[in-house]
């Protein structure tokens, strides 16, 4: 009797709180709609997340077996059992059958099935064809194609995107007061040999999304088929520049450095184009994409004069001065993103939220950050999620834990299994427990598993470079704009490069940086320490680096094809094809 009235007084307490932002809302034109839309979408999903917390063992079991039975009759299916396993009497004979019929998988363990679906083959992981597939990058030259269904984004992407909206209105009532800066991949890049598209499912999401959710966005969907790099920025930043922007969104932190740098180097064109409602001649834009962009344009010489008072009054203009009532920023702040967090700290409205993007990956949306803080809450209704310790990574038989058995402040490697194909797949990443949405565990992405490096053993972790080099900074009052570092498996050492904010670095000081770097390394991690000492691992090898590297490495993979939205770049790695474009970096 308690816990039904209890049910129904939090109910009250949500359905109150709505009406308060609703009746906000009215006042304010344009913004009545979509609050109301996003409301009811809203409450109802958060309402199936809370019934998921309160016994997420249960919750993780029926999402299993619903999986297990969409699967049961397609190729992979009936060969793994999957029948027979849902003859299962009990949750945990359930599991255990699961776990005994299909071993863990990685992409290359699935590509041969997805190559089938690509070649126009039905049935075979799952029922019928995918809707499109996702691509990025894999640990070969081939990338990945990650099959997405109907069914997985039809019940995990459109129902998640429209709770991630809503809490977006729950942190910030007026959030949706005014137009929308989004930076997402191109819905569609291409065709598989049958003809099944593929490209970014944040591009097809924002594609596909309501009518009163694309009147937010001050962009064109054009805008993402432009090829050239810096014109696509200047064309995405022309146009928002123009607006109060109340909600940017981008996954990536690198992406909005970049925004900010277009904006140093053409603010004055903006306005130029602002106030005479064009689009610079200058830029290397198809015909056909220009004439679709350009028609939602018209003179706003109003605005051009706010742009110029604002650039006489603030020479070095920020966001905080274009965009002063922005009230959400959504990237990724966990892992090693803080480098770039770092080069645009401060310059955003000081009440703002910035809130973290979430544990999200091509291969699936985990769950969503529902506090305003940096904690990825798990959907155990929409994936059957697995996890190893960190300790057993190397384990030929590690021990896979269920979503209720793993703990707090502990680090795992998370495996998933989902409505599109992947079964038991890894994910290849660290990820670290941090508390808890009723029973259910929340995250933060801590690193890729590859981001551990071993020439001779010495297991370098990528969080323990980027911590040293901090520590570096702090110590010598040397301030560094970007720093990387590579593992050189023929010297058997690593090659450490620098971009010092003070260009008039000398290479001597450089190297002194390194030492330091290099000490700290020996104390925070013993097997780097008895390699160096053992000689097994040579001396690190230490390189300054041009103005803007970072800007002018990551510009480059993507005029070769790389995707701005997924863009990732670890910060030590063992890449050579990305160690030889970062050598002609190097500052002679």
């Amino acid at each position: 009797m308690y816990l039904h009235a209890e049910k129904i007084f939090i109910f009250y307490l949500r359905i109150v709180r709505f009406l308060r932002i609703f009746k906000m809302a009215k006042k304010q034109k344009g913004a009545l709609k979509i609050t109301l839309a996003l409301g009811l979408v809203g409450i109802l999903q958060k309402r199936k997340l809370d019934k998921a917390s309160k016994n997420c063992k249960k919750a993780q079991a029926s999402t299993l077996r619903s999986i297990l039975e969409y699967a049961k009759d397609s190729e992979w299916g009936v060969k793994h059992k999957y029948a027979e396993i849902l003859t299962a009497s009990s949750d945990e004979e359930l599991v255990k059958k699961f776990q005994e019929n299909v071993p863990p998988r990685d992409y290359e363990d699935l590509r041969p099935y997805v190559e089938r679906h690509k070649n126009g083959e039905a049935n075979v992981l799952f029922p019928g064809k995918p809707m499109m597939y996702a691509t990025t990058s894999g640990t070969t030259k081939e990338p990945k194609w990650i099959p997405i269904t109907n069914e997985y984004y039809s019940n995990v992407y459109s129902k998640m995107s429209k709770l991630w909206l809503y809490s977006f209105m729950m942190h910030r009532p007026k959030v949706f007061y005014n137009v929308c800066t989004s930076i997402v991949g191109k819905a569609t890049e291409g065709t598989a040999p049958d003809g099944t598209l593929y490209g970014s499912v944040s591009g097809v999401t924002r594609r596909d999304c309501p009518e009163f959710i694309k009147a937010l966005y001050a962009e064109s969907d054009q805008v993402y088929n432009i090829s050239d790099y810096k014109a696509r920025y200047y064309t995405i930043m022309r146009t928002g520049i123009e607006h109060d922007v109340h909600l940017v969104v981008t996954a990536n932190p690198s992406t909005i450095v970049e925004m900010q740098n277009n904006v140093n180097e053409f603010f004055d064109a903006y306005v130029e184009d602002i106030e005479k409602g064009t689009l610079n001649e200058n830029l290397p834009i198809a015909p056909e994409i220009r004439k679709i962009i350009a028609a939602r344009f018209s003179p706003n010489p109003e605005r051009a004069k706010e742009l110029r008072e604002l650039k006489a009054k603030y020479p070095n203009i920020l966001p905080k001065h274009y965009w002063p009532n922005l009230q959400v920023l959504t990237t990724w702040k966990c892992g090693n993103t803080h480098v770039y967090l770092d080069k645009f700290k401060d310059s955003f409205p000081k009440d703002m939220l910035h809130q973290e993007f979430g544990y999200f990956a091509s291969e699936c949306r985990a769950g969503l950050v529902m506090n305003g803080a940096d904690d990825t809450v798990l959907f155990p209704h929409m994936h059957y999620f697995e996890f190893v310790k960190a300790e057993e990574l190397d384990s030929p038989n590690p021990t896979f834990l269920q979503l209720h058995e793993i703990k707090k402040g502990e680090r795992y490697a998370i495996y998933v299994t989902t409505f599109a194909g992947l079964y038991r797949y890894n994910m290849n990443d660290l990820v670290e427990v941090t508390d808890f949405y009723g029973t259910i565990p929340t995250i933060q992405f801590v690193q890729k598993i590859n981001g551990i490096i071993s020439l001779t053993g010495e297991k370098l972790h990528e969080k323990q470079f980027i911590t040293a080099v901090q520590q570096v900074e702090k110590e010598t009052s040397n301030r560094l704009k970007f720093f990387v570092g590579f593992a050189n498996i023929q010297d058997s050492n690593y090659s450490f490069y620098y971009e010092f904010a003070d260009k008039n670095t000398t290479q001597e000081t450089a190297e002194k940086f390194s030492e330091l770097v290099d000490k700290y390394l020996k104390e925070v991690n013993c097997e780097y320490e008895a390699k160096r000492n053992s000689l097994r691992l040579k001396d690190p090898v230490t390189f300054r680096l041009q103005e803007n590297s970072f800007e002018t490495f990551k510009s480059r993979c993507i005029d070769e094809g790389a995707r701005d939205g997924q863009f990732k770049l670890n910060l030590l790695m063992q890449d050579e094809v990305r160690h030889e474009k970062f050598k002609k970096l190097i500052l002679e």
